[in-house]
């Protein structure tokens, strides 16, 4: 049985930006179910959530690059909260190689999680969705409107995830529901193999991110910022 207390489900939300966005949410009183590949990771990074507020984090393994995947961790949270609010599609993967070096292997990954699994969330996400008039946020980039050498795999990937979104905005405006894309720029994650630290205190935090969804759905309903574009207030801390 649904309670009145929302929920979200952010993909990869086992560390990086989606984790950022959860720890966000859920200091705000909402529930939040994070997926990662790997299920020990969802797990192990939702008890970390859990000890913020008991009981208001969820661990599911999913991969979005299936579909059946999706759809189950969305029956999960409906099976144990009973609605869904808000779905931000978050996960992604960095590969970045000259057209020379570019397998095929790392071009259909980098699409198959970037862009597919994006609309493989969408469908999952739907009908819930409609059924609670809610928001759906995908996480893209800069390198979404900004092309840059090696990047062919994920520009494609992202100039494509900004599109689809603006195009499911509206197509889905109509039906109660919301749509945003963020877009930001350098920030201090573990993307693409990278440790943060200390030298990465003047990039975005994904603590920003989170905030930036928060005010999202805090938005007056009449009111949509369909396209957010973020980027470090100095570049390289200068």
């Amino acid at each position: 049985m649904a309670d009145s207390i929302k929920t979200a489900l952010i993909t990869g939300g086992s560390k990086g930006i989606g984790y950022g966005i959860a720890e966000v949410l859920i200091n705000e009183g909402i529930r939040v179910a994070i997926t990662s590949r790997s299920s020990v990771a969802a797990e192990l990074a939702a008890a970390k959530l859990n000890d913020i507020k008991p009981g208001y984090a969820l661990g599911i393994g999913a991969d979005v690059r299936d579909l059946a995947s999706q759809q189950r961790a969305v029956d999960t949270i409906l099976q144990t909260w009973g609605r869904l609010d808000y779905a931000i599609a978050n996960a992604g993967v960095g590969h970045f190689a000259s057209i020379q070096d570019l397998t095929p292997e790392l071009w259909h990954e980098t699409i198959d999680i970037n862009l597919t699994g994006v609309f493989y969330t969408a469908k999952a996400a739907l009908d819930a969705l409609k059924k609670s008039e809610g928001y759906f946020i995908t996480i893209a980039s800069l390198a979404g409107t900004n092309f840059f050498e090696k990047g062919a795999a994920y520009n494609a990937s992202k100039f494509g995830l900004v599109g689809f979104t603006q195009a499911v905005m509206l197509d889905l405006r109509n039906e109660g529901i919301k749509v945003s894309t963020i877009m930001p720029g350098s920030v201090a994650t573990y993307f693409n193999d990278h440790q943060p630290s200390e030298k990465d205190a003047w990039k975005i935090q994904p603590e920003d991110i989170g905030q930036i969804v928060s005010d999202l759905i805090k938005m007056p309903a009449r009111t949509l910022p369909s396209k957010i574009e973020v980027r470090p207030t100095r570049p390289g801390g200068k």
